[in-house]
């Protein structure tokens, strides 16, 4: 697992831990079902973020910097889209009270802290951190180039 995959695993588990804390609510099988997916749907939203920024640099032969800061601001309304939906599409799940709410409540607490955190995660931390490692592995690989 990469760094960056670290540290939004981190961030999901986070956001739906304090989202279960802040309502009260427990760990269950429900809430553990939430965060499978939560991991699922972040993981794709890093994905569109890393490969888009990867296809830049590719195709339009930009720069490190120039590829992250466009493929950023390019994929936020992708990354945005994804989550929200995924957040509205569970609000009936938070606010129900019937029969069976249970179970669905913590499911949805868990799915919407968890997805909070993470596309915050990977708008603002996961371009930083792509540019740093990037960056990294080419002043290695230009070190060890100059060795040979």
């Amino acid at each position: 697992m990469t760094t960056t995959g670290m540290l939004k695993s981190v961030a999901r588990i986070i956001g739906g831990v304090l989202a279960l804390a802040m309502t009260g609510q427990y760990l269950s099988v429900p809430s553990a079902i939430g965060f499978i997916a939560v991991f699922g749907v972040a993981m794709l939203n890093g994905i569109v973020l890393v490969s888009f920024i990867n296809e830049l640099r590719v195709t339009r032969d930009l720069k490190l910097r120039d590829a992250v800061r466009e493929g950023a601001l390019l994929r936020l309304r992708p990354v945005l889209m994804t989550a929200s939906v995924a957040i509205l599409g569970l609000v009936p799940m938070l606010l129900s009270g019937g029969v069976g709410a249970e179970t669905q409540r913590p499911l949805a607490t868990v799915v919407v802290g968890g997805l909070l955190t993470s596309t915050a995660l990977t708008l603002l931390i996961l371009p930083v951190i792509y540019e740093w490692v990037e960056s990294r592995l080419a002043n290695y690989r230009l070190n060890q180039k100059e060795k040979s």
